[in-house]
């Protein structure tokens, strides 16, 4: 099957903005959303505490900042996304709960141009999954390694896979499960499908290692149910 593209993606965030601003209703494929963004911010904090700059790649609706804020308030803040109304409804959001600057980017975070050496705090929440060919991976992880001040850190919350085939089979097999609880197995074949369609995910081995590579000098598993997992490094 073919990939969505880029095209694809951004068109189908901007019509879906009000859906992502509500963790309660806008993330209920994901399991452990709340649990994962609740982790990667506390240790962002427990590792940057005197964090100045957040970079919030793929933002959405602003979510991850947000949380981000209310660990560390009046934090300067930069917002990517594919999509202009995400990031109108982001900038929104975050301005109302920081003194700090808040800086929006439209565009592909490959792509966008960002100040070297800056941020404390670089987060990615679901949305690393859409990069696709092993190049576009070390290409993104390269340049959040240098968008980092040194003993900054880039923690990641996303839909993962397992590298052994058995072992992904199951837990993909588990997760229709959970979904078929949520929503019935039409709503399960829906969410699969569209994964199949728009998501091209890797395992925690494949980032971390990847940081590793790039890097970073240290690299923490913080949790994982089934496939969805939350992590992060410190360069």
């Amino acid at each position: 099957m073919n990939k969505s593209t880029t095209e694809e993606i951004k068109t189908r965030f901007d019509n879906d903005v009000e859906r992502f601003s509500n963790l309660d209703t806008g993330q209920v494929s994901t399991i452990d959303a709340k649990i994962s963004l609740e982790l990667i911010t506390e240790s962002a904090k427990r590792w940057t505490p005197n964090a100045t700059h957040v970079l919030d790649i793929g933002c959405g609706a602003g979510n991850y900042t947000l949380m981000m804020l209310s660990k560390i308030p009046h934090l300067n803040c930069t917002l990517v996304d594919l999509s202009q109304p995400m990031l109108d409804k982001a900038f929104e959001r975050v301005s109302n709960e920081t003194n700090g600057e808040v800086e929006i980017k439209q565009g592909d975070i490959r792509e966008v141009g960002l100040e070297e050496g800056k941020f404390d705090i670089i987060l990615a929440g679901a949305v690393l999954h859409h990069l696709r060919e092993d190049k576009d991976w070390e290409t993104m992880f390269s340049k959040i390694y240098r968008l980092l001040k040194k003993g900054g850190v880039f923690m990641i919350s996303d839909l993962i896979t397992q590298e052994d085939p058995t072992l992904d089979d199951y837990t993909w097999e588990k997760y229709r499960e959970y979904l078929s609880g949520v929503g019935g197995k039409e709503y399960a074949q829906n969410v699969l499908d569209y994964i199949e369609k728009e998501d091209s995910p890797r395992s925690i081995n494949y980032q971390l290692d990847l940081m590793k590579k790039v890097g970073f000098s240290q690299v923490e598993i913080l949790h994982k149910n089934l496939c969805f997992g939350a992590f992060g490094g410190r360069k």
